[in-house]
């Protein structure tokens, strides 16, 4: 449904670092930089963009799809190394469905940001 985002953050070298490391497991990297904004993405399609703002940061939850357990565990595991904090560490969330695992950190903008995996693993 949609093809991509842009996330505005306070700092963009920091942001950028940061979701290096933390997307990494995932198997986001950097597919392409243009003028101050950077999109991740797999296999050189960008769908999650940072850009610089002075703009007020509004809070924001963002969950990326993780294909199995073990891959949201190494995001959060990731996330809080690379500076990030707890929102909620790595489980079993059944309030939303029996399988929903999901892991669930802070940024340095205050962005929730969560990895999650829908199957039964």
């Amino acid at each position: 449904m949609i093809d991509h985002l842009t996330l505005k953050v306070s700092n963009y070298q920091t942001s950028k670092t940061f979701y290096q490391k933390v997307l990494a497991p995932l198997g986001y990297e950097i597919v392409m930089e243009v003028m101050g904004h950077c999109g991740f993405g797999i296999q050189g399609k960008p769908e999650f963009w940072l850009a610089e703002t002075k703009e007020k940061i509004l809070p924001t939850h963002i969950a990326f799809r993780a294909n199995n357990r073990l891959l949201v565990d190494a995001f959060y595991k990731a996330a809080i190394t690379a500076g990030g904090k707890d929102n909620g560490k790595p489980g079993i969330r059944a309030h939303y469905h029996p399988n929903y695992y999901g892991a669930f950190i802070f940024d340095p903008d205050n962005y929730n940001i969560e990895a999650v995996c829908h199957d039964p693993q």
